[in-house]
Formats: structure tokens, C-alpha cells, sequence
């Protein structure tokens, strides 16, 4: 599985957890539709699920105006995705490529201000953890 296609199969899954409370293992499990697992699809959901409270509070930190409950479910949890990338990926997946990627998915999956808003925001955050 490529890393895009894990990325969206994790936000996905992070979407069922966030707004259902599903179990990580059977999110997972949902979005993969039987097909064959992903380590890298399991590395990003389960470690955004176990550092959640952390990456919440870091997130918390650079929105402006906004609270994390006010934030499109998309865009909350397209946030944690990448800031988990950010914070616990660094030696694997470039800063920019973890943007990028992360503004890409939110054009697909978000409203028109999601790309931008995104952006913004993990911007602010990879200046803070640089």
C-alpha cells in the first residue's frame, strides 16, 4: 500500500473513531475492506489514537479563534494525523512531505477552506516542533 493510500485509510479510520467511538482495531479493519493489512496504516492509527491527548494539546496551541470541538471532523483529525507524523515520524517522513501530503488529502476529503486552513495550522506547528 503506498503511503497516500495508508494516509487515507488512517484518516478514515480516525473519522469512525472520533465520531462513533469504534474500536481502533475494527476502524481499521472497516476502512481496509479486506484487503491485505498495512504496517504503516497501523503505525499512524494506533499511534494518533495513544498520543491523542498530546497531540490534541499541541494542536489546541495554534488554532486561533477555534476550539478543536468547533473543527470540521475531517479537518480535526486530518490535524492529528499529520501532527503525529510531525512529533513521531520525523525520522522517517521530511516535515514538507508530511504537509503536503496532509493538504492534499484535505482537498479531497475536506470543504474548499480545508487546504488552506491545514496549511495554516501545520505550518504552525512544524515551526514549534522544529
Amino acid at each position: 500500500m503506498k503511503r497516500r493510500t495508508a494516509r487515507e485509510k488512517a484518516l478514515q479510520a480516525l473519522f469512525q473513531i472520533d465520531i462513533s467511538k469504534a474500536d481502533t482495531a475494527d476502524a481499521i479493519e472497516h476502512v481496509l475492506e479486506h484487503e491485505q493489512g498495512d504496517e504503516y496504516l497501523d503505525k499512524l492509527v494506533h499511534g494518533t489514537v495513544g498520543h491523542l491527548q498530546e497531540i490534541d494539546a499541541e494542536i489546541k496551541g495554534y488554532l486561533e479563534k477555534w476550539s478543536l470541538d468547533r473543527l470540521a471532523a475531517v479537518d480535526r483529525n486530518l490535524l492529528r494525523l499529520a501532527v503525529y507524523e510531525l512529533k513521531f515520524c520525523a525520522d522517517e517522513v521530511p516535515a514538507n512531505v508530511v504537509l503536503d501530503e496532509a493538504i492534499e488529502i484535505a482537498k479531497l476529503y475536506g470543504d474548499d477552506q480545508s487546504s488552506r486552513f491545514i496549511n495554516g495550522v501545520l505550518s504552525k506547528v512544524k515551526q514549534g516542533i522544529s
